[in-house]
């Protein structure tokens, strides 16, 4: 198989429905979870946002391990394909049980949420580290992998569309009324769509390129390879910082239309016109790219999102049309960033194997899972302590200081980060003509490491 090949149209679609998969399980974590634990499992917003920041000390740990297990995975199915089989059972069952409400005391609750909730994020890491890095190996080609990453956000933003528009319907009506009972079939109708979209991603999807050298070094040098490769320490920082323009939103969102625009009925809608807007900007990000370079694209879009987060602080609560329009637009300006990080993920493991001849690319990828988990895990740490130290009461008319908190969390907040990932992204040093060079060098040494051979 030919790693500079088109795919085909089927396999992209394939590979899509990994993450529309992962995301019926990543978008109810970024928009609901929070919510869930606040005003349905009933623990307080500073223990939450304590919990998600804790969670991600193990990450640190077992993202990068399983970049390197899944680096060393040697099987008939290829490096990362197997995983998409082995995770998606324990995946469905840490879902159910992350959101299932026993009955104990607060500290009790406590302990099963933490227990819980690390477990969903280690089964998390376990099938979607394997599933990102396979971007990586279907085609060593940077436009057809830029393509392929649309195809990939397409399909993540379509299954968080899902989870916006009929979550609180699903709720309801499978809870009929008991909102810990909705909430766990909800998650266990999910889980069961998520299986089977993994099962389809595993059959239709192939591995292609390969690494010039047996990967016979450690784990170590794995991670050292990482520290020299200051594109992707660019990469792992801007993704951060955007993870936590996009997580303090999206989580603050619920709390937005029920506390300060007081139209709970606009949750499920507002939600959705902000996912049918990233999946359209993800669908033009290709087109985007043939005009502009992906460094200064992304340096653009983040800032026109800094300015709309901003001008919405202006906004009044009765302006509902306006507030909309802005949530339109900041989805359409965010579309484009998930495909262009990753497909520009995918070129830092080229320059990796090129600088040091070993090619890790789930190390690469794995950092990049951290990265994401990692900036939502400070976006609920944020958001919980705002929310407490301005006086949040769940399920309560809140005071001015508690709406303060929570329009600046909507507004003012991700606006300064998108604007910092704006200069962040100035460092970034990869363009499409280094690209060119590192991969011709890493095709001319693949063909004389098999004529040696």
């Amino acid at each position: 198989m030919n790693a500079t090949n088109a795919l085909t149209i089927k396999e992209k679609i394939a590979y899509a429905l990994g993450d529309t998969a992962s995301n019926l399980y990543w978008r109810l974590f970024d928009v609901f979870l929070f919510y869930f634990y606040t005003d349905v499992f009933g623990i307080p917003a500073a223990t939450v946002g304590t919990m998600m920041l804790a969670a991600r000390l193990i990450d640190a740990l077992s993202d990068p391990a399983m970049g390197a297990l899944a680096d060393r995975t040697k099987t008939r199915w290829g490096k990362f394909r197997p995983y998409l089989i082995w995770g998606a059972f324990p995946l469905f069952f840490a879902g159910v049980l992350t959101f299932t409400v026993p009955d104990l005391s607060e500290p009790g609750k406590v302990i099963w949420a933490y227990v819980t909730y690390i477990a969903l994020m280690l089964a998390y890491t376990f099938i979607n580290v394997p599933y990102g890095a396979l971007l990586g190996v279907m085609t060593s080609d940077s436009q057809q992998r830029t393509s392929l990453s649309s195809f990939r956000f397409i399909g993540a933003f379509s299954g968080g569309t899902v989870v916006a528009y009929f979550t609180p319907s699903l709720v309801n009506a499978l809870g009929g009324g008991d909102d810990a009972l909705g909430w766990q079939l909800t998650l266990g109708v999910y889980g069961a769509i998520a299986f089977a979209m993994y099962m389809v991603c595993f059959a239709l999807c192939k591995e292609r390129v390969h690494p010039i050298a047996k990967n016979n070094h450690s784990p170590l040098a794995d991670i050292k390879d990482l520290t020299s490769n200051k594109p992707w320490l660019v990469l792992f920082s801007l993704a951060l910082i955007i993870m936590l323009t996009i997580s303090i939103r999206a989580s603050s969102g619920v709390f937005f239309l029920k506390y300060f625009i007081q139209r709970e009925d606009l949750i499920s809608s507002y939600m959705t016109l902000y996912m049918i807007s990233l999946a359209v900007g993800a669908a033009i990000a290709p087109v985007l790219t043939r005009f502009v370079d992906k460094r200064n694209l992304l340096i653009i879009l983040m800032s026109l999102v800094a300015f709309l987060s901003f001008a919405q602080y202006f906004v009044g609560s009765d302006d509902i049309v306006l507030h909309f329009v802005i949530q339109g637009l900041i989805g359409l300006c965010l579309g484009p960033k998930s495909p262009l990080v990753f497909s520009m993920y995918a070129d830092t493991a080229d320059y990796s194997e090129w600088k040091n001849h070993r090619r890790s690319t789930a190390m690469i990828f794995s950092a990049a899972s951290f990265s994401q988990k990692l900036g939502g895990a400070l976006a609920g740490a944020i958001i919980g302590n705002i929310l407490s130290s301005m006086g949040y009461v769940p399920n309560m008319t809140q005071s001015p200081e508690s709406q303060a908190g929570i329009v600046m969390l909507m507004t003012l907040i991700p606006g300064a980060f998108a604007l910092l990932s704006a200069l962040c992204i100035r460092f970034y040093s990869l363009n499409e003509a280094q690209l060119h060079i590192i991969q011709a060098d890493l095709e001319r040494q693949k063909s004389d490491t098999q004529y040696e051979g």
